[in-house]
């Protein structure tokens, strides 16, 4: 067996017990709400309303769900906010605010994570405010894990996942701003009742990992006013180009085709369609509403290379490489808070040389940085190890204790 085969069937282990879990556990009554496709929620207004960035446009009370039927013990509003797109464009994205139903016990008032997901996939119905309501988001267990320590958390949709057109996926500014408009959203949501200096932190991993560094090193800048203390981010696709030469031609090909989907659907200039043959475009069309379980579960673009479907090596021309460039965290730039960031030694996914080049990048331009390598032989399970000595860390940066960083 290929061990990129075997590792990747970790993956698909994981993901299929916990969906066959929670449906083996779903009330016989259960009745899901519609997807978001059929929901007007998530049709933004148009023209889009004048506001700043993190403005509420619209919210609704929802349900937040483990698993079908069993809610997390928590209040969730769904939302829509205003924030703003890789080229500098207002735009409009959704995402869920949840505030545990106890009070909080800590000292100071109750923090807000802002909480990144990882890959869900490019459907609309991938997003997690419409997984969350109906128990089928294969995160809410580490979200939960937050709220039961007392902490809101706030969980961005990103760019175009759920609202209308193609998921921005692995476009990092903006899915950096989308998470600091989520918190600002959360604390400008009246139901929530979480004041504007409440103390903050993102998180995430893989996808989640790469929008939590560029919250990170964005913050400063977009949103210097939001008193974060501290980002984790794990399983970091820093370089896309270097992640791309790790996937073309594996069994996680599907992912390199999804962010080149993300880059085409954040700058259309780019030339890509005009270059697919027909498998491409029928294998991209196909995956443009499915969610990464779908696919990882159906095999899709397992062992494929992008010659494959193109008549020319988009990559590596100057168009291409120019995006990928605008899109690579690090290159002496820093993050502007103390950052955990973290990756599994014999990730098959997400290489690891390149996110040790980001954390020397990181360390060399000043950044506050602790570093950490588990030894872990899959990207999920990295998560998991990592799960509670993250959120140590985020416990001691709200209880005010200094960073150490290990640079």
């Amino acid at each position: 067996m290929r061990p990129g085969k075997r590792r990747g069937s970790v993956l698909a282990a994981l993901v299929s017990a916990l969906l066959v879990a929670v449906t083996l556990n779903a009330p016989a009554t259960y009745a899901a709400p519609p997807p978001p496709q059929e929901d007007p929620f998530y049709q933004p207004p148009s023209p889009l309303p004048a506001g700043k960035p993190g403005d509420i446009i619209r919210k609704q009370p929802v349900t937040a769900q483990l698993a079908p039927g069993i809610a997390m013990n928590a209040q969730a509003w769904r939302i829509m906010y205003l924030s703003t797109d890789a080229k500098g464009q207002r735009n409009a994205v959704t995402g869920t605010v949840l505030v545990p139903k106890k009070a909080y016990t800590g000292t100071g008032k109750r923090p807000v994570v802002g909480y990144a997901i990882g890959t869900h996939g490019l459907g609309d119905k991938c997003a997690p405010s419409y997984g969350l309501t109906v128990g089928l988001d294969y995160e809410a267990v580490f979200i939960n894990s937050h709220l039961e320590k007392g902490w809101a958390v706030v969980v961005t949709d990103y760019e175009k996942l759920g609202t209308p057109g193609i998921h921005t996926y692995m476009v990092g500014r903006s899915q950096g701003q989308a998470v600091l408009d989520s918190l600002r959203a959360a604390t400008r949501l009246p139901d929530a009742k979480l004041p504007a200096d409440s103390p903050m932190a993102v998180t995430g991993y893989s996808q989640g990992g790469a929008s939590s560094g560029w919250a990170a090193q964005l913050q400063g800048q977009y949103a210097p006013e939001l008193p974060v203390k501290g980002a984790v981010a794990g399983g970091v696709p820093a370089d896309l180009a270097e992640v791309a030469k790790g996937l073309d031609g594996s069994l996680f090909f599907i992912l390199l085709g999804a962010a080149a989907v993300g880059l085409d659907s954040a700058y259309p200039e780019l030339p890509f369609d005009e270059h697919l043959n027909a498998e491409g475009k029928a294998l991209m069309a196909d995956a443009s509403d499915d969610c990464i379980t779908e696919a990882f579960a159906m095999g899709k673009g397992a062992f494929k290379k992008m010659s494959d479907f193109l008549d020319v090596d988009l990559m590596n021309t100057p168009a291409w490489q120019e995006k990928l460039r605008a899109n690579r965290l690090g290159g002496g730039a820093k993050p502007s808070v103390p950052v955990f960031q973290f990756h599994g030694v014999y990730d098959e996914m997400v290489a690891t040389p390149q996110a040790r080049t980001l954390h020397k990048e990181w360390c060399a331009a000043g950044a506050n940085l602790k570093w950490q390598e588990y030894m872990t032989p899959e990207h999920a399970l990295t998560m998991l190890a990592a799960a509670g000595d993250a959120q140590k860390w985020l416990t001691d940066r709200f209880a005010g204790k200094a960073a150490t960083g290990n640079c």
